[in-house]
């Protein structure tokens, strides 16, 4: 059995041709179209920053214009160009160079999708790892003349599921399919958020609603797309779809409730991303509202994870929901027989020494019961910053209120109780007397 030869290895064409003339006439268009293309860029980054960056669909840094945009334009001028050429002479050259740029710029087409849609991390270098093997080894294997032995050898193996024929090569496409997918269906989510982010800036929650529906409509349109290139028909999904309705009705209620809540939530408005709220023993500032899952930091850092349907179905107390101006009160206590008058007056001026109230409203001192051991004041005032606390702000007003008491003499009880004993008549007769035995 003769073993069969590569069908074409563009090295070695390239390698038998050089020097003729042919192959200086190729080199000449390539130095030519690389140099168009070069000034064709130029002049399209020097429009491009004219215009807004609200208004780029893409945003390229300096170094990514030569690395995508340079490409971009050179490849379908080298296409033109060969297919100009090859109807007078070889073109060996240009035949090995399309490859190539195109893996090139493939490489870099994916990296810039990936630092789009994904943080940086381990997990991003691995992706760009990853792809950047992947291409290189397909151009290598393709001009070398190998690919289609190596792609018949995949498709080879293989299995069967039911009716279905699956092999190594079909799943590979399949899962690289759908992983660029979804990488480009990140990428939209992220400039659809950008261009909301732009739209509508004071509107956080309604953008993050939209976002969020946006990707899960291009993730679900990704994975339709990428399961007919693998061989599977769509139509098996109507089972699933049917076996995940059964599912959430018996076991994922609860997590499918918490979804519809978060949407909810982003929806209508009685939560918001910068929010002060209180939700049972938790008071902090919403950092973040998930699908599933809402963020409350706290003032000393610590975050908690609320679930969205604990938010939907409790009373939560939001600070800042149509006006950030919350009003505090102070017990203060005095003693009886304190100037009620001059007690006033020190409480007044020892919150105007503090920072942080408000002057309007203004501040007031009430008196709010004659307790069991003095009188029970109240100093009322607003605030317009709940984020910052209460509990610094308490105590710079109650060390001010403690100075001015010692000055003017004015007495905070501590707790006292009066006991009157009741004296028994002094009967020696009937103290001594005993009964008869």
């Amino acid at each position: 059995m003769n073993r069969a030869e590569p069908i074409e290895n563009l090295l070695l064409n390239l390698a038998k041709n050089l020097g003729n003339p042919p192959m200086l006439l190729e080199l000449a268009v390539l130095v030519a179209l690389v140099a168009l293309s070069w000034l064709l860029m130029k002049a399209l980054r020097k429009r491009a920053d004219h215009v807004g960056a609200e208004k780029r669909l893409i945003h390229l840094s300096p170094a990514e214009w030569g690395r995508l945009a340079l490409p971009a334009l050179l490849l379908p001028m080298i296409l033109v160009g060969r297919a100009v050429l090859e109807h007078w002479q070889p073109v060996h050259l240009l035949n090995l160079v399309l490859p190539l740029l195109g893996s090139y710029f493939a490489i870099q087409a994916v990296l810039h999708l990936l630092r789009r849609a994904f943080k940086p991390g381990r997990t991003l270098l691995s992706l760009q790892r990853v792809v950047s093997w992947l291409v290189l080894c397909g151009v290598a294997l393709h001009v070398t003349g190998y690919l289609d032995a190596v792609i018949a050898a995949l498709d080879g193996i293989g299995f069967h599921v039911g009716k279905q024929y699956l092999s190594l090569y079909t799943v590979l496409v399949g899962l690289l399919s759908l992983g660029a997918l979804l990488t480009l269906a990140l990428w939209l989510s992220k400039v659809v958020e950008g261009r909301l982010a732009i739209a509508m800036p004071g509107n956080a929650n309604l953008r993050l609603a939209i976002t969020k529906m946006t990707q899960g409509l291009l993730i679900l349109l990704a994975i339709l797309i990428a399961l007919p290139l693998v061989g599977i028909d769509i139509t098996v999904l109507s089972v699933f779809g049917g076996a995940l309705g059964v599912g959430l009705g018996l076991g994922l209620q609860k997590i499918a409730a918490n979804y519809v809540s978060g949407f909810t939530l982003l929806l209508d408005q009685s939560i918001r991303i910068g929010d002060m709220v209180t939700v049972g023993p938790f008071f902090g500032e919403i950092t973040r509202i998930a699908t599933r899952y809402t963020v409350i930091r706290s003032l000393d850092g610590t975050e908690t994870i609320i679930p969205n349907d604990t938010l939907i179905t409790s009373a939560v107390v939001n600070h800042t929901l149509a006006n950030r101006d919350n009003r505090i009160m102070l017990p203060v206590q005095v003693a009886y027989g304190t100037d009620l008058a001059a007690a006033k007056r020190v409480l007044l001026e020892a919150l105007a020494t503090v920072d942080g109230p408000l002057a309007e409203p203004p501040p007031q001192v009430q008196l709010s019961s004659f307790g069991d051991n003095g009188i029970n004041l109240d100093l009322v005032f607003w605030i317009d910053h709940p984020e910052a606390g209460e509990r610094q702000l308490r105590s710079d007003i109650n060390w001010a209120i403690w100075e001015g008491f010692q000055h003017v003499g004015i007495e905070i009880p501590f707790p006292q109780r009066v006991v009157h004993l009741a004296r028994e008549a002094n009967n020696p007769a009937s103290a001594s007397q005993t009964s008869p035995a």
